[in-house]
């Protein structure tokens, strides 16, 4: 949450010193207006003089997610008065905020009698001319996500200068938007939780078998021996674990190991970065990193061009990819990939992938990402996540996974890979979700934690089925599955037969366990039926490097001076991730890259 943010600034010119012919006439006074952003509504405060937009304020608390949404609510409003304009481009990653601060301003520029279209053809100003600089460091890291900040706090706690670049205007990455879970096999905190006969072979096996043994035998064992390590030097550094929720319930898993951040993701990654300003790192936001520099077969640096135009040549003993994966770059997406919806952040583009095979990296699996099957279409092409909210519905609830036919066709506490493996093979690869009222009132509560606010969910039920994403309530399940678009008789008798396995304590057509089965679908509407189609945002390919993170050329031979950590880095999982995976691999492939990248300066 963000409290309430002040900006002023003096007008020293009038409007034509933008630019703009417009003559800017208000009411002068100050007013106030919302618009609806990614987490809630956002309010605003506008004071106008008789000539121009004298502040602009970000009024009480939002719920925009931190480090993301709230730049855009810290960058925007000096931006406007500073420019006398609205046709400020909105913050990259963080549009709907974005969206929501220029929105609420232009409410009140009609309420102080000025015109919002005028505005919005006010030019913004343009720096001079571009400054060129050069810096030289210890270790240069590319990208602000999960990896690379730790990888930054560790090489830094070994006395080394560090310049992190990352090209968005937030750090965080898709660590910041995750589901804010995390392994901790072989941690201290998984022994004191309760779970002493966990083992790093007993994780290795079920990391082969969710993986369809594609993985990278000696990246995953990496992995499974200092992930443990790795997550109690983060809880000493001040990184916090949501223990009093303790852990989280995956079928994926033979023992208990994942759990969440207190406050998920977003509050994770803030910790992490006020960790990071502590150190004596560079940090460069809006920056992004073009060319390796390389001499005599070595890289010895990275080119890079910040938002203002300024170019930095940066100069390092080695340099470290973390730059994501490429769910985001169309071109580079192959096979399922193609067909499935994206919901990850807009800056996985590839960027690290193209760079390092520009240089001759070897790369693979590239063909492949982690999918999960429980995603709604917000837009053409792209999803939101109801992972929390199915749990909720699953585990809490009386919810029932269903087909077109109307039938139920797997446990619906399955794992996601089985779950993806059943969907993949249905029409349109959609399956549904049907809920009474009240497993529907803590499906939503869920769905906040996945970034759906309530007005979108209102937003959708509106639609009644027609649009996207399906999503539709009616006073009898017969009426709500006809809205949709399934078989509602058998769906009738479904629920039915769900329930008399409810009251049989025991699931005979697919096992969903008694536990999860404590509440029998009611027989009062209203009811709620929401597609489910499969979604991506974790590519599972990239770059190969030896033990110490240090990159391999199409010959095998490692890259003197360039290393990787984090999604960048192909093979760990195979093919797919299970849940808190990716994020234990960002923090311990950080950590051992860094210092992998250290230890070659010696």
């Amino acid at each position: 949450m963000i409290r309430t943010t002040l900006i002023t600034a003096a007008v020293a010119m009038a409007l034509g010193a933008t630019g703009s012919a417009w003559a800017a006439g208000y009411k002068a006074g100050t007013y106030q207006a919302s618009a609806q952003g990614m987490g809630g509504p956002v309010k605003v405060e506008v004071e106008f003089t008789s000539s121009a937009i004298k502040a602009v304020r970000i009024v009480g608390t939002t719920k925009e997610t931190p480090g993301i949404g709230t730049t855009a609510l810290e960058k925007l409003p000096p931006l406007i008065v500073e420019n006398q304009s609205l046709g400020i481009d909105a913050i990259t990653g963080a549009s709907k905020s974005s969206s929501a601060v220029l929105t609420a301003v232009a409410d009140c520029v009609r309420q102080a009698g000025g015109d919002p279209k005028a505005l919005m053809a006010v030019p913004v100003k343009k720096s001079g001319k571009a400054a060129s600089k050069t810096i030289e460091t210890d270790l240069a890291i590319v990208g602000a996500g999960g990896a690379g900040q730790v990888a930054t706090l560790r090489a830094s706690s070994l006395g080394k200068k560090v310049v992190l670049i990352e090209k968005m205007p937030f750090v965080g990455g898709a660590a910041a938007i995750n589901g804010g879970t995390v392994v901790i096999q072989g941690s201290k905190i998984q022994k004191e939780l309760g779970v002493k006969d966990d083992t790093p072979e007993i994780m290795r096996q079920d990391l082969l078998k969710n993986g369809h043994n594609l993985n990278d035998r000696s990246k995953l064992d990496l992995y499974v021996n200092h992930v443990g390590p790795t997550i109690d030097w983060l809880l000493d550094q001040g990184l916090v674990l949501d223990t009093k929720a303790g852990f989280t319930n995956e079928a994926e898993y033979s023992k208990p190991r994942c759990i969440r951040w207190l406050g998920g993701a977003p509050a994770n990654m803030k910790r992490m970065h006020e960790l990071v300003q502590k150190t004596n790192a560079q940090v460069f936001t809006g920056t992004r990193a073009e060319e390796l520099i390389v001499e005599n077969g070595a890289v010895v640096g990275v080119k890079a061009v910040s938002n203002d135009g300024t170019t930095y040549t940066i100069k390092s003993k080695a340099v470290l990819l973390s730059t994501g994966g490429f769910g985001y770059a169309k071109d580079m997406l192959t096979g399922a990939l193609k067909q499935s919806l994206y919901y990850g952040p807009v800056s996985s583009t590839g960027d690290g992938h193209k760079m390092a095979k520009a240089v001759g990296a070897k790369l693979q699996l590239m063909e492949y990402g982690k999918i999960y099957p429980n995603g709604v279409e917000v837009a053409p092409g792209i999803a939101k996540s109801t992972i929390w909210a199915n749990k909720n519905a699953f585990e809490k609830g009386s919810g029932i996974l269903v087909a077109k036919n109307g039938k139920r066709v797997i446990s619906e506490t399955a794992s996601n890979n089985a779950i993806k493996q059943v969907e993949l093979k249905q029409p349109d690869s959609t399956l549904y979700i049907l809920m009474d009222k009240p497993t529907y009132d803590g499906f939503v509560q869920g769905l906040y934690i996945g970034g759906i606010t309530g007005g979108e969910v209102d937003s959708w039920i509106a639609k009644d089925g027609k649009g996207t994403p399906k999503f539709v309530k009616a006073d009898t399940i017969e009426a709500a599955a006809a809205k949709i678009g399934i078989d509602g008789k058998a769906l009738k008798q479904e629920v039915v037969r769900y329930n008399s396995f409810v009251k049989a304590g025991k699931d005979a057509d697919f096992d969903r366990p008694a536990k999860f089965m404590t509440r029998a679908v009611v027989e009062q509407g209203p009811y709620f039926i929401i597609e489910q189609q499969p979604r991506f945002a974790t590519t599972m390919g990239g770059v190969v490097t030896n033990d110490s993170f240090n990159v391999l050329d199409t010959n095998g031979k490692p890259i003197k001076g360039l290393f990787a950590a984090g999604e960048i880095v192909g093979g760990a999982m195979g093919d797919d991730s299970p849940p808190g995976g990716n994020m234990g691999w960002a923090v311990t492939s950080g950590k051992l890259a860094a210092e992998g990248a250290v230890n070659s300066m010696k």
